[in-house]
């Protein structure tokens, strides 16, 4: 048995995974991790969190859903790629719409259909001329 007292978790997992050879449910791969480590029941608890945290940040890890996790470099490119456009994309349909009122111009609340009401208008505050009066 290798002697993994001067690793890091993270390093240990990798270990762990190449000699897996394929995916591995997280709680078997903590399990095992803390199993080389020798661990105790109270620095397992401690540190699973950042355990997590540091395998989801650490480029040599991916993980496939159903809270399988494998090595990157043993997956096809088109699995584990995520397309970041269509992530901006969804996070602007969810922000859709969670604008106040005040925070449309003119111009966006006449492409969007919003009519304002001519009192809120008269209210509204003019952060930008209220500035200059400083």
């Amino acid at each position: 048995m290798e002697n993994y007292k001067n690793e890091s978790m993270v390093d240990v997992a990798f270990s762990v995974l190449t000699d897996a050879g394929s995916t591995v449910k997280f709680k078997d791969l903590y399990n095992s991790v803390c199993e080389k480590l020798e661990l105790s029941e109270e620095e397992r608890a401690d540190r699973i969190s950042n355990f997590y945290t540091n395998l989801s940040l650490d480029g040599r890890f991916v993980t496939l859903g159903e809270n399988e996790w494998d090595l990157r470099s043993r997956q096809k490119y088109e699995k584990v790629h995520i397309d970041m456009n269509d992530v901006y994309s969804d996070i602007d349909n969810e922000t859709t719409g969670n604008m106040d009122l005040e925070e449309y111009s003119d111009e966006e609340r006449e492409s969007e259909g919003i009519e304002v009401d001519e009192e809120e208008a008269d209210d509204s505050i003019d952060y930008d001329k209220s500035r200059e009066d400083l």
